[in-house]
């Protein structure tokens, strides 16, 4: 196949497309289509990945994002630690202790998920919350019972900093004549954080020895570590790489991570991600067969002049060649429009929707957008493999053409 030739042939052909028309006409559709359907892609899928990304921060920021459960006290967790650093993908870890708890105040009640750490070991958690908190993580000190409640659920129960609730936990049951009688002691509330996300809901943190305390355990005792993963989507992998890590020194422990909690709702997330993906997909396909119909009009209006070209010796490939080209050219513009459009309206999508007066999310509240350079190439590679498809068809089409009957009555 002679590139260069039907590269000459096909740009000509292309520059002269304004010769017909209607081919011109839907040639101009096709390529808009194009453009729209990459900009607005590169829009969607960078306001889905900021929602994405936003929801792993307030969400996964503030949960256990992978826990280790040991059948027995680890009596040298700090070394434990150190191994799991070195570990790919593990950031750190920390001794960890959680419940189902009740948290009652003067005027409600509620179900919470209840954490008993060690600020001091906690820097990870601290960095996720220290632009929404009131109060102080230092506060939780052992022995001074005091608790940190998530935002809404201090809404919810009507306290603030300063004021007691009492704290029930389902562990440590004692049974009297009157039946089983949870384990309970009253809490001062040393701060509210707020992560914008249903933890502020159903989130308390006490520390960790006043958990012990509450829950009837033997002071001192560590049989659980909360892992602080890199990407908390790798938590999957990293399960077995850590079950081997403590098998090696005989330790017979368990994992769970952020997955059964709340996997469900960043399933969500990601099928709502791939479904707008695939539904704006659907305009750059419609937009390829535009191309279709453009260049099998202009291989009808060509004919004559493959015959000649064929006639003077280019092969069939060649005449393949020269179309594919055409057809390719149009999808480049296109999408080399739509890229520059796509990217720029995502960089700057807050401060257009300002000016326009438009505010999606309420009041003082801007879109999250996260623009994912590696998306941007599957845009690419995707546009031009649709568009390359699109070209094959008309391509044959005029490979086909018979130079003897083509040129029979000219």
């Amino acid at each position: 196949m002679n590139l260069a030739l039907s590269s000459h042939i096909g740009f000509r052909y292309w520059r002269a497309r304004k010769a017909n028309g209607f081919a011109s006409f839907i040639t101009f559709f096709a390529v808009s289509g194009i453009l729209l359907g990459v900009a607005a892609l590169i829009i969607v899928s960078s306001v889905m990945n900021g929602l994405e990304g936003q929801l792993k921060q307030r969400i996964l920021g503030a949960i256990p994002q992978l826990t280790v459960h040991s059948a027995t006290p680890l009596d040298d967790w700090q070394s434990e630690v150190e191994a799991l650093k070195t570990l790919k993908g593990v950031q750190g870890a920390t001794p960890s202790i959680s419940t189902q708890a009740m948290v009652q105040s003067h005027s409600n009640i509620s179900a919470i998920e209840l954490y008993g750490i060690y600020p001091s070991y906690e820097h990870a958690l601290l960095k996720t919350m220290q632009r929404s908190f009131n109060g102080s993580f230092e506060q939780l000190e052992s022995g001074k019972y005091r608790v940190v409640l998530g935002s809404e659920l201090a809404r919810r129960l009507d306290v603030s900093v300063g004021e007691r609730v009492r704290l029930l936990s389902g562990e440590g049951v004692v049974y009297s004549p009157l039946g089983p009688v949870p384990s309970q002691r009253k809490f001062v509330v040393a701060g509210v954080f707020e992560m914008g996300s249903q933890v502020d809901a159903n989130l308390a943190y006490i520390h960790f020895e006043d958990a012990q305390r509450l829950m009837r355990q033997t002071p001192g005792e560590i049989k659980q570590l909360r892992l602080y993963l890199q990407d908390p989507f790798n938590a999957a992998k990293l399960r077995p790489d850590v079950v081997l890590l403590f098998k090696a020194k005989q330790i017979d422990v368990t994992t769970t991570d952020w997955r059964e909690s709340y996997g469900h709702l960043f399933g969500a997330v990601k099928m709502e991600k791939n479904m707008m993906s695939l539904m704006l997909s659907l305009i750059i396909a419609v937009a390829a067969f535009n191309i279709v119909s453009a260049l099998v009009m202009m291989v009808v209006d060509k004919t004559a002049d493959v015959a000649v070209l064929k006639t003077q010796g280019l092969s069939t490939f060649d005449v393949m060649g020269i179309f594919m080209i055409q057809g390719s050219l149009n999808a480049i513009i296109g999408l080399i429009c739509g890229l520059a459009i796509g990217i720029g309206l995502t960089l700057n999508l807050n401060s257009i929707l300002n000016s326009l007066g438009v505010s999606i999310l309420g009041a003082g509240q801007s879109l999250p957008v996260e623009l994912v350079w590696g998306q941007m190439g599957w845009i690419v590679i995707g546009t031009l493999a649709i568009s390359f498809m699109a070209t094959v068809y008309p391509a044959l089409r005029a490979a086909a053409v018979q130079p003897a009957t083509a040129l029979r009555y000219e």
